[in-house]
């Protein structure tokens, strides 16, 4: 049974896609099969994966929607060992028409009970936000891994991520774990970063991963290739790094 992880944070541009996509990579090239799925109505999973978000009628909104089955909107093998989910602007609408579901908190898990045998690992982009999208997602998944910038505000907001997860884990996973907090844009010339990471141990009674994810420019431009970064520059510091990171999640799970 596929293991179901959450990437999340309420802060944007803390490299939560950069990581939703490129840890799922590097899962798929030490041979898990994977699929990743786009919970954010900016779409940039899917655009980062080398699709058109513009041009897709099968996405994750039309599984929510109950339009089309969530085997005919995912695309198989996009890369190796690796599938996509995608999503697109369509998906800002579901917030709303979520509302007016009966068990609208469970409709993106009952749909992953149908297809979760098929992969080693299930990785969901939440979006930038503690909306009912995030909600469905944490509900489905069974960890989650927050990202954090290394900058001065990263702290903030991380209360209430915890928080959000603590309720979840009360009224509608109770399983739901942190699986750990990956610092993400690390600058080794700051004595900022290092200060961050500092005041993040001591604060946070968290698995924090041994892997940080540094600035690369390499993984910057990745995403406008229609590529991760273990297929656009293999040989990159971020490439290396996801590579870590993804054993890491790897062993977390016992999985040889």
């Amino acid at each position: 049974m596929g293991r179901i992880i959450a990437i999340a944070n309420q802060k944007g541009g803390v490299g939560k896609t950069t990581t939703a996509v490129n840890l799922s990579a590097a899962l798929a090239a030490r041979g898990k099969k994977t699929l990743i799925i786009d919970m954010d109505p900016q779409g940039n999973t899917t655009t980062g994966l080398g699709l058109d978000k513009n041009n897709l009628d099968k996405t994750i909104y039309e599984v929510i929607t109950d339009e089309y089955s969530i085997q005919e909107c995912i695309r198989e093998e996009l890369f190796d060992n690796l599938s996509l989910l995608p999503a697109n602007r369509n998906l800002a609408g579901a917030e709303i028409e979520l509302m007016t579901v009966d068990r609208m908190q469970y409709i993106v898990k009952e749909n992953l009970k149908k297809i979760r045998d098929n992969y080693d690992f299930i990785i969901i982009d939440c979006p930038p936000a503690l909306g009912m999208l995030t909600v469905n997602a944490m509900t489905a998944a069974d960890t989650v891994i927050v990202p954090i910038q290394c900058e001065f505000y990263a702290l903030d907001g991380l209360t209430q991520l915890i928080y959000t997860i603590e309720l979840i884990q009360k009224s509608l996973n109770p399983k739901l774990t942190i699986e750990g907090v990956v610092f993400t844009m690390y600058d080794a010339r700051t004595n900022l970063s290092l200060q961050v990471v500092e005041n993040v141990k001591s604060y946070l009674n968290q698995n924090i991963y041994k892997t940080i994810i540094p600035r690369n420019v390499r993984l910057a431009e990745a995403p406008s290739h229609g590529l991760p970064i273990n297929l656009y520059d293999p040989s990159s510091v971020g490439a290396e790094s996801y590579g870590f990171l993804a054993e890491e999640v790897i062993e977390n799970g016992g999985m040889e």
